[in-house]
C-alpha cells in the first residue's frame, strides 16, 4: 500500500511538472510573439494596391551563426525570399550580412547591416515589367557607411540588373563618396550612363545618418520620368528615361546592383537598410505623400537637417 501511494505522488509530480512545462513553453512563445510585434504593424498602413516588396528588418529575417541567411518579403507575391548565395568557403569570403537590433536612433527598430553583402531572389522574371511600362516606386530607410570602392562610383544597394549584354533593369546607388543615385537601363546601348542609361543624381548623404531615399518612374511607353526623393516629397533631381518593350531585366539584388556572380561583392554598398519597398507603378503625389510620412513617424527620421542623435553606430 506504501508503494502504490509513493507511485500516486510521483505520478502526480510527474503531470504537475508536465503541466508546468507546457505553461512555461506557452509563455514562451508569447514573449516571442510580442517581441516579433514589439512594433505597430505599420505593414497594414502601406499603400497595398501594386505593392510588390516590403522587407522590413524586424520581421522574419532568418539568422544562422550570428548573419543573415535571408530576408523574407512581407507581402504575398512571387518573389518572396531573398537569401545570401556565398558562404565563408568562397574565395571573396562570405556574403551574408547581419543584423543590428534595436537600433535607438530609429526607435528601437532593427537594420540589416551590408558589408559588400548581397541576399538574391531566384526568380528571374518577377521584376521585369518595372522597366517595360507599369513604372515604379521604391522606398528605403537606410544609413551608409563609407564605400569600399570596388568598381569606381558604383556602390548599389539594390539592382536587378541582366547578367551580360546591355545589362537592363533598374538600380540604385552611391559614389564612393556617398552621393546617392538612382536610374534604369533600357538595354538599346552598353553605356554605364546615357540616354539610354541615365544617371539621377542626388545630394552626397552623410555617414552614420538615417534617411527616408525614394525613387519613381513614370508609367507607359515612350519617355517618361525618373525622380530621385531625400526625405522630402520634392525631388531632388529627375531625369527623362526612353522605356523599351523588350527590355528583359533580371533577379533582383538587395546589397548589390545584380545577381554578380562572376564578381560578388564588387558594385556592393556598405551601410544599413531597415526598410525597403516598392511597387509595381509610380505612386501618385497623395500616395507617396502618405507613405513618406509613415516612414518618417514610423522610423523618426526628420527632415533634411536629421538630428544628431539619429546617427548609427559603424559596424566593427
Amino acid at each position: 500500500m506504501y508503494l502504490d501511494l509513493q507511485r500516486n505522488q510521483e505520478t502526480m509530480i510527474m503531470k504537475y511538472q508536465t503541466v508546468l512545462l507546457a505553461v512555461f513553453m506557452m509563455a514562451l512563445a508569447d514573449a516571442a510573439v510580442v517581441r516579433a510585434e514589439s512594433h505597430p504593424n505599420v505593414k497594414t498602413d502601406v499603400i497595398q494596391e501594386g505593392l510588390i516588396l516590403d522587407l522590413d528588418a524586424d520581421r522574419e529575417v532568418k539568422m544562422v551563426d550570428g548573419r543573415v541567411a535571408s530576408w523574407t518579403n512581407q507581402v504575398e507575391w512571387k518573389a518572396k525570399t531573398f537569401a545570401a548565395t556565398r558562404d565563408a568557403s568562397h574565395e571573396k569570403g562570405t556574403g551574408h550580412p547581419t543584423l543590428k537590433e534595436n537600433v535607438s536612433a530609429i526607435r528601437d527598430h532593427n537594420t540589416v547591416v551590408f558589408g559588400r553583402h548581397e541576399l538574391i531572389n531566384g526568380n528571374e522574371d518577377a521584376f521585369d515589367h518595372l522597366i517595360t511600362g507599369s513604372g515604379y516606386t521604391w522606398f528605403a530607410v537606410m544609413s551608409v557607411y563609407p564605400q569600399i570602392s570596388g568598381l569606381k562610383d558604383v556602390n548599389s544597394f539594390f539592382g536587378n540588373l541582366k547578367n551580360g549584354g546591355k545589362y537592363e533593369g533598374f538600380w540604385a546607388g552611391l559614389k564612393d563618396d556617398n552621393t546617392l543615385w538612382t536610374g534604369s537601363r533600357n538595354g538599346i546601348t552598353f553605356g554605364r550612363w546615357d540616354e539610354n542609361n541615365p544617371q539621377v543624381l542626388g545630394p552626397r548623404l552623410q555617414e552614420y545618418r538615417y534617411y527616408v531615399v525614394a525613387g519613381r518612374m513614370g508609367a507607359g511607353t515612350g519617355k517618361v520620368t525618373i525622380e530621385l526623393f531625400v526625405n522630402e516629397t520634392k525631388p531632388v533631381a529627375s531625369k527623362p528615361f526612353p522605356v523599351n518593350p523588350q527590355a528583359d531585366s533580371s533577379k533582383m539584388a538587395i546589397g548589390q546592383e545584380r545577381d554578380a556572380t562572376n564578381h560578388p561583392g564588387h558594385e556592393s554598398f556598405d551601410g544599413e537598410l531597415a526598410r525597403f519597398l516598392m511597387w509595381d507603378r509610380p505612386l501618385s503625389k497623395d500616395e507617396f505623400e502618405k507613405t513618406l510620412s509613415l516612414l518618417k513617424k514610423t522610423y523618426g527620421i526628420r527632415k533634411s537637417g536629421i538630428e544628431s542623435k539619429q546617427m548609427s553606430v559603424p559596424r566593427e
